[in-house]
């Protein structure tokens, strides 16, 4: 291969075993178990404080909760109304910090709230509830909200529902990738000297004179075992929290319980939606329906879930539940179960209230420490990440320096850009993709898909750009489109994607909003990956059966 020298990639996914023998050869300040947002943001802050940091994942990057929510970077409207004032305070003004550090992540999107007669909410409500949410998330003037009357709200879209509607909320929330903005935490803390491996299972847990000192690690893709030791050990598995913590033996007080939440896709010439709305179910819960690149996604569900947290299922109930919903508030959409090419299911880790439903349990994190020393994050919301990682590092610091540990500095990270995103400020963000477009579609590139991956790829766009331009040869051999070929290339060099799956779900998206698009190039981008990455025929019999899988779970219901 030509181009990069993906040996010298720091997270690249040829170079997964050299980051656990180093983690294995040194003896780390802390250890992350969990590469989810939460796992990822905690690295990435304790990095920037001067620790060394390792990071384990038993799955890929966000392969969890984090590539699987409603892909919104929201301030928690909804929590007003169980009264979490701080919560939503807190929440509300990170987005703004998520969206200047990552703008190529996070886009603006103003969302609908329709005020419709026999309602969840009225509309003097919605406009006092707005009010109040500007005001505690420090919402920027051009962002405040406007009420609209219903021949305005119906100008913005026109397929709501006309009888009952009284108007509607208009207030901005922000629109995200998930799996993308984990990977560009991650990216940044391993560009500043953290070490992280996906598919690195923390098996067992070690310990000293009944102190935790680091994990057993199992590499589940080559079967070779770590001893990884490290002064602090900290578990942010997100809905798996409670097995370490019952390996450690700790699992006691609260406990997490699990919810689940599907999202299903639809072209949008099925659902030809023009403005994202936040709109009421029929039994009082809300639901957002949202256009993103050509499909119309709508969720979520909120059911209590006991099933792998691995594999959640969506199922025809849940599928049914939605469409119901959409076609109660967009009567003539007439959405049919035939008409949703995709959609995912995801677990929610949240903290169990006796007594609540899922709908009305709180989404506070919370930070448990064992006797062991073994610190836990629990619950939580993506959109809140980087607080919990504060306070997460705050603790692990102040355990380090009763020990005679550090100084280590403050946290630091509400004003780093993450990878891809220093382009000066979010404002500068429009300008610098109207260059790199320009560059893209004189490589011979739509002026669509430029759009497209400098979107994606903020200022790591011209290492795509750079394959683009000198591997066309190779990508012909494959009968790969030079784009796709580059962008598996970057994936594989620069990513840590190890499986078809990881490049499909979480480093392109495509799973679930471009499904024709994954059954068009899997065999062709199977075997390149191949190629790469020096497999033989019964891994790459594997590989497949894991995408076929994983293919099926987003097109199929149980």
């Amino acid at each position: 291969m030509k181009g990069v020298d993906f040996l010298k990639q720091p997270f690249s996914g040829l170079r997964r075993s050299d980051h656990l023998r180093t983690m294995a050869e040194e003896k780390l300040d802390l250890l992350v178990i969990g590469g989810g947002i939460t796992g990822a943001g905690i690295a990435l802050d304790a990095r920037t404080r001067g620790l060394s940091v390792g990071l384990v994942e038993m799955q890929d990057f966000a392969a969890g909760t984090s590539s699987r929510s409603t892909k919104l970077v929201h301030g928690g409207l909804r929590y007003l109304k169980q009264l979490e004032i701080g919560l939503v305070a807190e929440v509300g003004k990170e987005r703004a910090i998520v969206y200047e550090n990552g703008p190529h992540v996070t886009t603006p999107e103003w969302m609908l709230l329709p005020v419709v007669e026999g309602g969840t909410f009225s509309k003097a409500g919605i406009s006092l509830g707005l009010f109040v949410y500007d005001r505690l998330a420090g919402v920027k003037k051009e962002e405040r909200r406007r009420m609209l009357n219903p021949t305005d709200t119906l100008e913005r879209e026109p397929l709501l529902r006309k009888e009952g509607l009284k108007g509607a909320g208009l207030y901005v929330e922000y629109r995200t990738d998930d799996a993308r903005l984990t990977l560009e935490v991650l990216k940044e803390a391993v560009e500043r000297g953290a070490l992280a491996s996906n598919y690195a299972k923390a098996e067992n847990l070690l310990y000293r004179d009944g102190k935790v000192i680091g994990a057993e690690v199992i590499d589940t893709l080559t079967g070779d075992s770590y001893r990884i030791h490290a002064k602090k050990v900290v578990n942010a598995t997100g809905p798996w929290v409670d097995f370490l913590r019952e390996k450690d033996g700790s699992k006691t007080g609260k406990t997490i319980q699990w919810s689940k939440g599907i999202h299903i896709v639809t072209d949008q010439k099925h659902f030809p939606l023009r403005h994202a709305v936040y709109f009421d179910a029929p039994d009082g819960r809300m639901v957002f329906a949202i256009p993103r690149d050509g499909k119309t996604y709508i969720g979520t569900t909120d059911t209590e879930y006991r099933g792998d947290p691995a594999r959640p299922r969506m199922s025809g109930e849940d599928r049914d539940y939605l469409l119901e919903a959409v076609n109660g508030m967009f009567p003539s959409v007439r959405l049919t179960a035939d008409q949703i090419e995709s959609g995912w299911a995801g677990i929610r880790p949240l903290i169990r209230e006796e007594g609540k439903p899922t709908t009305e349990i709180s989404r506070k994190d919370e930070i448990f420490l064992s006797e062991t020393g073994l610190i836990t994050i629990a619950g939580g919301k993506l959109t809140g990440y980087r607080k919990m990682a504060q306070r997460v590092v705050d603790r692990v610091c102040a355990g380090l320096a009763e020990e005679g540990e550090g100084p280590f500095g403050p946290c630091v990270t509400e004003r780093i850009p993450l990878s891809g995103g220093d382009v000066g400020g979010s404002d500068r963000f429009p300008a610098f993709v109207e260059e790199k477009v320009r560059e893209g579609t004189e490589l011979g590139l739509d002026e669509q898909e430029s759009q497209r991956l400098v979107r994606r790829y903020g200022t790591n766009i011209d290492k795509v750009f750079g394959r683009i331009a000198s591997q066309g040869k190779e990508a012909e051999a494959y009968g790969l489109p030079p784009s796709l070929y580059a962008v598996l290339l970057y994936a594989v060099e620069e990513e840590m994607a190890a499986t078809p799956a990881d490049f499909w779900v979480r480093r392109t998206g495509d799973l679930f909003f471009d499904i024709h698009r994954v059954k068009r190039w899997k065999d062709p981008v199977l075997d390149c990956m191949r190629d790469v990455c020096g497999w033989d025929e019964e891994t790459c019999s594997r590989r497949r059966a894991d995408l076929d899988l994983c293919i099926r779970e987003a097109t199929e219901f149980v």
